[in-house]
């Protein structure tokens, strides 16, 4: 008898080891003394860690250029927030390879001695942001949650989940966390023709918007800053591959002498934009080099 009740505990206890292996755990806290920013992953099983970044590609503020109008709104917020004044949640949009994800890992490098910190999060990983907010509620840092290339298709999880956070939850935000997030759809969601038939207009003129399109639009209302970005013009891409070269070494004269390759590289690329000078200059040094 004793035999067989110690196999049922043992084989009990083998069962609870098995569903406690598969069900969710708690986000835990990192060690926060060990970076400066974090990744947040969804483990097998469902449960998400928070992955300290070890290795920050930030550059300096200064080195940004001819994106200053939009340099200048974004550290501004982001030293109210780490002063505790009144800042936004802040939606980065516009053309590709502009320096939106730039400026935002710019901002961390520059006011991280003030106690700024970065948790980077996949869109997919949206559904569990309370659980973020809840874990640095009590912390004296200052966090900003990041998304990168936000955008949502239709029937999303994630959208509604942010959507609270931000501004609707019946809990109030806490005063250490901001949403700032990049994105190339200013909207954040797709928008279709057939929606705007829910339109209708009154005889008097009153317009009466659908409310599918209200709820597509919702979302990014809800970012208290917008911060938009246009594509460069012909001297701005060179004034940023100019940039780039002279970070890497090369003179005024060879940086001259780059400027023709620089534009030809652009036009078979197609784009004149930050991330293009960068390739550019990557690829123009390392030929130089060879």
């Amino acid at each position: 008898m004793n035999e067989a009740f110690a196999e049922l505990i043992a084989r009990a206890t083998q069962l609870v080891d098995r569903i406690e292996a598969v069900l969710p755990r708690p986000l835990s806290a990192p060690d926060w003394e060990a970076a400066i920013a974090w990744r947040y992953r969804r483990r097998q099983g469902g449960h998400g860690v928070l992955e300290p970044v070890r290795h920050l590609s930030a550059l300096p503020l200064d080195s940004l250029r001819e994106v200053d109008a939009q340099k200048d709104r974004i550290v501004r917020n982001t030293r109210q927030f780490v002063e505790g004044r009144g800042a936004n949640n802040v939606l980065l949009t516009g053309a590709r390879g502009t320096g939106k994800s730039s400026l935002v890992k710019a901002c961390l490098a520059a006011f991280a001695p003030q106690g700024l910190r970065l948790i980077e999060i996949d869109k997919g990983d949206m559904t569990d942001l309370p659980d973020v907010v809840d874990l640095v509620a009590d912390r004296p840092e200052k966090f900003v949650v990041y998304c990168d290339d936000l955008s949502f298709e239709e029937g999303e999880a994630g959208y509604k989940a942010l959507k609270s956070i931000l501004d609707g939850s019946v809990a109030a935000a806490t005063p250490n966390l901001l949403v700032y997030a990049t994105s190339n759809r200013r909207h954040l969601l797709p928008e279709y023709m057939a929606e705007n038939l829910t339109y209708t207009h009154t005889p008097d003129g009153e317009v009466h918007p659908g409310e599918v399109i209200e709820e597509k639009i919702s979302l990014s209302e809800r970012f208290g800053l917008w911060i938009s970005f246009y594509p460069f013009t012909q001297d701005e891409y060179l004034a940023i591959v100019g940039e780039w070269l002279a970070g890497m070494g090369l003179g005024a004269d060879a940086i001259a002498a780059a400027r023709p390759a620089a534009l030809v590289w652009a036009l078979e690329r197609g784009s004149r934009s930050g991330r293009v000078a960068y390739q550019f200059a990557r690829d123009y040094v390392g030929r130089q080099d060879g």
